[in-house]
């Protein structure tokens, strides 16, 4: 009995190891990751909304404070994560054009993304945390983070010189409590 307790727990952590990214979402059978909601802002305190159809970061004050955009994350693995807006109908996106990679918004429903599917993998992000502050790199486009401009009222986009005074890599990323 003591051999088949061991092989039995043995064949469990082969298995865990094996099948991680689901064992993520999936730990001991419980129901799939669920959606969650949270807000970002970067370090100069610029938060995300949505102009003309693109997503962009700035100061919003006053009756403009409702426009800012929530991040919905699905999570894919301990530090890989799907990321939207719109209740997870608009996906981030690493998006190549040739030799331009940049940030896309598509319509996507986020919960119907896989991690297992090489197409989904463009709106996967890697997220990584430095004390308070927290960075996003693509994990289609290696290298490639998340960032905004310096100036008010940009784009949100990529960036592959994420320790360039030019644009900024490092955001507060919290989970919206409404």
């Amino acid at each position: 009995m003591e051999v088949c307790r061991c092989h039995h727990g043995y064949l469990i952590s082969l298995l865990l190891f094996l099948f991680h990214s689901e064992t993520a979402c999936y730990p001991l059978g419980k129901r799939p990751c669920e959606m969650q909601a949270f807000r970002i802002w970067d370090v100069n305190q610029k938060t995300f909304y949505l102009r003309n159809n693109q997503l962009v970061a700035g100061y919003l004050q006053g009756p403009n404070t409702k426009l800012e955009e929530k991040i919905d994350v699905v999570p894919i693995e301990p530090h890989a994560m799907f990321l939207g807006i719109h209740g997870g109908k608009l996906c981030l996106a690493c998006v190549k054009s040739g030799d331009e990679i940049k940030l896309g918004l598509e319509p996507v429903n986020i919960t119907d993304l896989n991690s297992s599917k090489e197409e989904d993998k463009r709106f996967a992000f890697i997220r990584s945390d430095s004390g308070p502050t927290t960075s996003f790199e693509s994990a289609a486009c290696p290298g490639w983070f998340l960032c905004t401009a310096l100036e008010t009222d940009q784009p949100v986009g990529l960036t592959n010189t994420p320790q360039d005074a030019v644009q900024v890599t490092k955001f507060y990323f919290q989970q919206d409590q409404r």
